[in-house]
């Protein structure tokens, strides 16, 4: 059974055609859209990228994209087309992680996966993830249900997206973590592009990792892979794609490079301590803690109170635009049931919210 929220857009698309799959998805989001673009060049704007600079790196990501996978780039025209917008407008919110890549301004949040693959392989693995952004951007994510590509998908993403964290119809789950190296530029496939591309045309981690591989990439992010047998996360730098596996069964990422190669250019300050700080109470859990059973259980792997490392992210009251991080959702895959489980708000909201179900195996709602 699935719950939707009133309040939070769901966005069901199915066609197989690039840029009618867009127009769909752009026509529903047509109230709202315009408005996200709005905030995002404010937020470019206040982390010190002009809007002139925002266009030239939009135009610059379309063209790499153009020539990697020109079906993503139709479906982004298709979007700007169904909500009226130009076409770099909905590109610079795809490339938004690379847009951000240019400041240097220090990030107090960020996200927080694990994945787990039980020892003994009696049940399938399946994963938790907090996505934790800008509190103003709260009102501009959406659900979605996605046909018509090679697999149907479903999870969360940011208005006019392509994907983001999902399930698709195979039993492959992405997660999302974002990364920061030094030779970052706006100059390869968008992260949230190779997201969605993941989602939507591989069947298994080992599919995913070869697309991932095929890509002309110049930023950095972790996407963590789950199917019903496989866990690995895919560390993507300018550097290459680092392959990195479970220990005891716990595959964490927080927003440090784990593979040695990749963290020999972190960028230095961007998101520490922080993020090594999450990482580290959340690996001491993962030593005490019972092993999970369900999914269910990694919910409380994730929980934090004021003092700790702020696994549940909430704004400070006086922080002004562009450090009012939240965690503004919680996410749960299941590959064994082609399941994503998505909850607005934090891991302790879950003790008091539903979550909405989504089935990656369910048919067309059209």
């Amino acid at each position: 059974m699935t719950e939707f929220t009133a309040a939070r857009p769901h966005v069901c698309v199915d066609d197989t055609r690039s840029r009618e799959r867009g127009f769909a998805r752009g026509t529903q989001l047509r109230t709202d859209l315009p408005a996200s673009v709005e905030l995002y060049l404010r937020l470019f704007d206040a982390v010190g990228v002009s809007e002139n600079r925002t266009r030239d790196s939009a135009h610059r990501l379309a063209d790499v994209l153009g020539a990697w996978g020109p079906r993503y780039l139709e479906e982004i025209e298709g979007i700007a087309a169904g909500a009226g917008l130009e076409p770099w407008h909905v590109m610079a919110l795809n490339g938004r992680t690379e847009i951000l890549s240019q400041a240097t301004a220090t990030r107090p949040g960020e996200c927080s996966t694990i994945a787990y693959a039980p020892a003994d392989r009696a049940s399938a693995p399946f994963g938790i993830q907090t996505w934790d952004w800008h509190q103003e951007l709260d009102p501009y994510w959406h659900t979605h249900q996605v046909h018509g590509t090679r697999h149907a998908y479903v999870g969360l993403t940011e208005h006019g997206i392509l994907g983001k964290i999902g399930m698709n119809s195979a039993g492959l789950g992405v997660f999302f973590n974002i990364l920061g190296h030094r030779d970052d530029a706006p100059a390869g496939v968008p992260m949230h592009i190779l997201s969605a591309a993941v989602l939507s045309e591989a069947g298994t981690v080992g599919e995913a990792l070869d697309l991932l591989h095929s890509a002309p990439i110049a930023t950095s992010g972790a996407l963590t892979l789950i199917d019903p047998d496989t866990v690995a996360c895919a560390e993507v730098s300018p550097v290459g794609v680092a392959t990195l596996h479970p220990t005891d069964g716990y595959l964490t990422h927080t927003n440090h490079f784990l593979d040695p190669v990749n963290a020999a250019r972190e960028k230095a300050g961007l998101y520490e301590p922080d993020s090594q700080d999450r990482y580290g109470l959340i690996t001491s859990r993962q030593e005490r803690y019972p092993a999970p059973a369900v999914a269910d259980h990694l919910v409380e792997y994730l929980y934090s109170d004021p003092g700790q490392p702020q696994l549940c992210c909430v704004p400070a009251p006086d922080a002004p635009f562009g450090q009012r991080w939240a965690t503004l959702s919680t996410v749960l895959l299941e590959p064994e049931h082609r399941r994503a489980r998505i909850l607005g708000g934090t891991p302790i909201d879950a003790r008091r919210r539903s979550w909405t179900t989504l089935d990656a195996a369910a048919t067309p709602f059209t």
